[in-house]
Order: C-alpha cells, then sequence, then structure tokens
C-alpha cells in the first residue's frame, strides 16, 4: 500500500506521515512547511508549497491578523492546484480537509486511490453555527466562516470516499448533517509519550492549568469564571498560549486573576503541565484536542467539555471529568471535589497515566490509520487493496 499526504501545515499530519514512513507506505508529503521544518522524514518523501504558509503564519505571529485571514482563502485555492498537479500513484490519498477537492479527483480519477478527507474539527457547518451563538450570547462581533471554504468543505464530504474523524464528538456533528455513518472513521490521535512525561511539581499550591489559543471557541471565560470563584490564594490558573483578538476583552474582566505565559515551544511544555493540579479546557467546539492527552502523560486529570472529544480519551470519574459546554457551574464544582479530595485527585492522576500509556502514541495513532485505509480499500474492492500488509514495525 503507498499513501500520499497532503496537509498545508504540521498539525497531526507531520505525525501520521512518519508513521506511514515506517511502515514503508508513504509516498510522499505534500505539505505548505519549508522542507527544513518537516523533521523526521527523509526529504526525497516531502514536497513543499510554502510561499503562502509561510507568510500566513508570519502575519499571525506579528498580530496581522486581518492580514492572515485574508491569505486563507488564497492559500486553500493555490495549495490545492498546486498539490493536484503533483499527485504521485497511490492506492490512498490523504488530505486535510477544505485544501483538496481537486487533488481528490485528481487522485481518484488519474490513480484509482481512495480519497480521505480529514476533518480535524466538527462538521464545518455545525462549528459555524455554534461558534455564531456564543459570540452573540457574549455580545462581540463574529466574523463568519467564509462561505467559500464551507462550499469545498461539503464538496469534499460529498465526494471522498472515507471522512476521517478525530472523535466521537466529531462523528455525531457528522451524522447529525445528515453524512452517512458508514462513511466516517472514528480515528482519534496518538500523543508523544517521550516528549511529555511528568516532571517534579515545585510547590503545594493547587494550580489549574490550560494550553493552547486563548479564545472564544476554546471556552476560555468559562475557565476564568469558574476559577475566580476561588480565593487566590487556594487556586492558581495558568494560561499558556497565543491570545485571539476577541479574547482580549474576556482577560481583562478576570485582570489578575491568572498568570499568561504566551507561546511555549513543545519540547518544554511538559514542565509546565507538571506544575498543576488539574488541566481544565472548556472549548465551545473542537475536534480532539492534542492537549488533553498531553495533560495525561503528564499526569494530570482533566476537566473537560463534551464537545473537546474527551470522551475518547477518559472516563467520567475516572481518569477527569466530562461536563457541558457553557457551565461555569459544572467546571467549578469539579474543581472543588479535586481541591478537596487531594487523595482522589492523585488516584485521578495515576489513572490517567494509565488510560494515555493504553491509548498509546503516534505509533498506535499510525497503525490505526492503516487499519482504517484497508477497510476502506477492501469495502471498495471485493478483490482487496494491490498490497494491504503494511503495518508499523514493533
Amino acid at each position: 500500500m503507498k499513501v500520499c499526504v497532503g496537509s498545508p501545515g504540521r498539525f497531526h499530519t507531520f505525525d501520521l506521515a512518519r508513521q506511514l514512513a515506517r511502515a514503508g507506505a508513504l509516498q510522499r508529503l505534500y505539505t505548505g512547511y519549508p522542507r527544513q521544518k518537516v523533521d523526521g522524514l527523509s526529504p526525497e518523501l516531502v514536497s513543499t508549497f510554502p510561499w503562502l504558509t509561510v507568510a500566513a503564519h508570519g502575519a499571525g505571529r506579528l498580530g496581522f491578523h486581518s492580514i492572515q485571514r485574508s491569505l486563507n482563502w488564497p492559500l486553500i485555492r493555490t495549495f490545492d492546484s498546486w498539490l493536484s498537479g503533483r499527485i504521485e500513484p497511490c492506492d490512498v490519498f490523504h488530505c486535510l480537509s477544505s485544501f483538496g477537492v481537486a487533488s481528490h479527483r485528481v487522485a481518484k480519477a488519474r490513480h484509482g486511490a481512495l480519497t480521505i478527507c480529514d476533518r480535524g474539527s466538527s462538521h464545518i457547518q455545525f462549528q459555524d453555527d455554534i461558534l455564531r451563538e456564543e459570540y452573540f450570547k457574549l455580545g462581540i462581533p463574529y466574523r463568519p466562516i467564509d462561505p467559500r471554504v464551507i462550499g469545498r468543505e461539503l464538496t469534499e464530504y460529498e465526494e471522498c470516499d472515507v471522512i476521517f474523524v478525530p472523535s466521537r464528538f466529531v462523528q455525531r456533528s457528522f451524522i447529525e448533517r445528515g453524512i452517512a455513518e458508514e462513511k466516517l472513521r472514528v480515528v482519534p490521535y496518538g500523543v508523544d509519550l517521550e516528549m511529555f512525561r511528568p516532571a517534579r511539581k515545585d510547590d503545594k499550591m493547587f494550580r489549574i492549568i490550560y494550553v493552547g489559543e486563548i479564545s472564544v471557541r476554546k471556552g476560555i471565560h468559562y475557565l476564568l469564571e469558574a476559577a475566580a470563584r476561588f480565593p487566590e490564594t487556594e487556586v492558581e490558573v495558568w494560561l499558556i498560549g497565543a491570545v485571539s483578538p476577541e479574547a482580549q476583552a474576556l482577560l481583562q474582566r478576570h485582570a489578575g486573576r491568572f498568570r499568561h505565559f504566551g507561546v511555549i515551544p513543545r519540547a518544554e511544555l511538559y514542565r509546565y503541565y507538571s506544575q498543576g493540579s488539574v488541566f481544565v479546557i472548556a472549548s465551545i467546539e473542537e475536534g480532539l484536542a492534542l492537549v488533553q492527552a498531553q495533560a495525561m502523560a503528564c499526569g494530570l486529570p482533566v476537566i473537560a467539555t463534551t464537545n473537546t472529544g474527551a470522551e475518547d480519551l477518559f472516563s467520567d470519574g475516572v481518569e477527569g471529568f466530562v461536563v457541558p459546554i457553557r457551565d461555569a457551574d459544572a467546571i467549578a464544582e469539579r474543581i472543588a471535589r479535586l481541591l478537596s479530595r487531594p487523595d482522589d485527585r492523585e488516584m485521578m492522576a495515576q489513572a490517567a497515566l494509565k488510560r494515555v500509556a493504553a491509548i498509546g502514541g503516534w505509533d498506535a495513532y499510525g497503525q490505526r490509520a492503516l487499519s482504517a485505509y484497508v477497510s476502506g480499500l477492501t469495502s471498495r474492492a471485493p478483490n482487496g487493496p494491490r498490497s494491504n500488509s503494511a503495518r508499523l514495525p514493533a
């Protein structure tokens, strides 16, 4: 089996490509990242188209968010156009959603490939609707998802053979929008168990950790509202990540109640996780927040909303707690329980370490993806794929 992977950025697709390469199944990775930024892969397996991706990332890092947004549509169109003219013969073509309309068609027509649309978040119309509701509740102007992008996604959902989703929450959002369940494959992400590991905690302070974009979508206002119910001498809050423009006012309401660290290199994050007592993520919508498994691998119980994919990572009341979205009361109640019951918190921490080890690292994710490819190829062709023997080395 040979697989071509298309993705403008890193996301989880670089980890997938590395695992496919280990199994001898990667035909080529097509990416918008510069080649020198793609580590762990032979340069001969990588094709790059970095121009607009680098410009968009640079604009975002410098705070020019309007420029970054204006580049999104040209990036989508040009990446797909570039990719569609370069797809090599393959059994499977796997591309991040929005970026592969023309490329999926070429891969299928020219090479007879099984086409995989990889959607990392909920169904795009569900995503647009629930975020619109949240911004309206907060009285913040909402920039809707570009209708052209929505149109491309809907075309991919219709035309692709298989849609990869990372969690059952995302699967349900697709089924609610009329996508057949048999077209969906739930393939939860892995976690780097070598990079993310427990480290010594320097003090006894009860500390809430959050890692990720600080934004309305991530429900940061619900986390801060819940944390504000506890004395600062008893509960600290550490926020690690970039602040989106619309979240600035939300943070100002809780000024002095949290410590903000900005963006921390991934290789250093485990040290910050390990200073925590619990990881809290109150997202309104996403696919499967990678930070949850990272926190668990560092020995933290997790409090997460139903719309984070948490149910695919841990059991409510065992390794953490799953709470409804938009419910600061529920978050505060679970924080209070962990604060007042340190023995229970330690049991959950140990359970989290065991659970994330059982879920496995990115090698396990790679094997799940390969199994899904074989299933898709076999169901499409009764005689099976040309070669379905690819497996990750033990």
